[in-house]
């Protein structure tokens, strides 16, 4: 594999609060070989000038869904899964356009799509997958109409991916080692209610404790962790207590909660961008009117939860969480983001702390010695102006993939 010296540019190392000068980064079969403060010596390397501009590791989106490519879910009982896959490898390139050279997909991305990406038959970023969220009758998960009292067929349609029902020990023990078996690199769960399902409150408490304490102890014992969809303090506070390692969301949280994730070292993902992109465009998507007033609720809350988190020392994820044609607003996450934290704290939970929740620290996130040469060539600096991570990418002069450029415009 082609090696390159990357030279004469600015340096962001997520550690630190300003750029540096004068460092040189040396890529050798698709690993960071050397970062040093003098010039590197490496006369087979291709010498790349980057004329000022910012050398960055590339970023990190802990909460995607590529496959639910519908924002209204239920009419993905209509769409065959040969499609979701066309449009999901479609959605997981543009994601790696606008930088984002590593996702946590939780919930509906299979071990096919990721193995498709691995072999290079579509071009996306790494991929970490929770196969199909576990989901209670009833819960957040459970996307049957009212008048349907049996789960029927969905193997040839979208909403099969959606999630998989599960009541009671056996049922959860079961689902959790079936996508354990099928390729899940990590397990998801429905803790509780949610915007886009269509019977079930917000506030409900989803699962009993002891069937989220089995969860986590078959995802513990396979060698992971449990994430799981929470939005209430409640909600939260019963799953961080059984053992979960990730909040998805978490708009409701209190300081009681925040507290109690700060000592169990857990972690939460809020996903900010998905509830101002409902509110302005939902329901141009079919989104209905009971979904549009749930999404007000938590999205007036999303600011605070950052707060009540960063006080109580939570740490804090990156994740986006929008459903298909809204997955163009990504980006604007970092602006949102930007009106409750410093600029250099949103760039390290969309860097450092989320390859911690992906247990890849030293790995992703950060251009070190031996970790996987996934970086960005950004025109301006991001810890100065966020808004140069914005749009499609069109502020990225270079994305490398494990050593490969995806794009240089150098």
């Amino acid at each position: 594999m082609a090696s390159f010296l990357f030279a004469g540019g600015r340096f962001l190392d997520p550690r630190a609060d300003a750029l540096r000068e004068g460092i040189d980064v040396l890529v050798e079969d698709g690993l960071v070989k050397e970062v040093a403060d003098r010039p590197i010596r490496a006369g087979s390397a291709t010498r790349i000038e980057l004329g000022g501009r910012t050398l960055m590791p590339g970023l990190i989106d802990a909460h995607i869904h590529l496959v639910l490519t519908e924002v209204n879910l239920q009419t993905l009982s209509d769409i065959p899964l040969t499609l979701l896959a066309a449009k999901g490898s479609v959605a997981a390139r543009a994601m790696l356009m606008r930088g984002f050279t590593t996702l946590r997909d939780t919930g509906g991305t299979d071990w096919g799509l990721k193995a498709a990406f691995e072999q290079g038959l579509f071009e996306g970023p790494r991929l970490f997958i929770s196969g199909a969220p576990i989901s209670q009758t009833g819960g957040h998960g459970d996307f049957r109409k009212r008048t349907q009292t049996r789960f029927e067929c969905a193997c040839c349609a979208g909403v099969s991916f959606v999630s998989r029902i599960a009541d009671g020990l056996p049922e959860v023990i079961r689902a959790t080692r079936d996508e354990l078996r099928k390729g899940a690199d990590q397990i998801k769960i429905m803790a509780s209610g949610g915007v886009a399902s269509q019977l079930d409150p917000l506030e409900s408490l989803q699962f009993r404790e002891d069937e989220i304490e089995a969860v986590v102890d078959e995802a513990r014992r396979w060698g992971t962790y449990v994430c799981a969809h929470a939005y209430s303090a409640e909600a939260i506070t019963r799953a961080v207590r059984a053992g979960v390692r990730t909040i998805e969301h978490g708009n409701l949280i209190d300081a009681a909660s925040a507290r109690l994730m700060a000592e169990r070292g857990a972690f939460i993902v809020p996903t900010l961008v998905t509830y101002d992109s409902m509110r302005q465009r939902g329901a141009d998507f079919g989104m209905s009117k009971y979904s549009l007033a749930k999404n007000e609720i938590v999205l007036h809350a999303g600011l605070q939860s950052l707060e009540i988190c960063r006080a109580a020392g939570v740490e804090i994820g990156f994740g986006t969480d929008l459903l298909g044609p809204l997955q163009g607003d990504q980006c604007n996450e970092f602006s949102i983001r930007g009106q409750a934290m410093p600029a250099a704290d949103v760039i390290r939970s969309a860097t450092i702390v989320n390859a911690r929740i992906l247990r890849q620290e030293g790995k992703l996130g950060e251009l070190v010695a031996g970790a996987h040469a996934d970086l960005l060539v950004v025109e301006g600096d991001p810890y100065r102006d966020l808004s140069v991570l914005a749009g499609g990418g069109e502020r990225l002069a270079a994305i490398m993939l494990g050593g490969r450029f995806v794009k240089n415009a150098l």
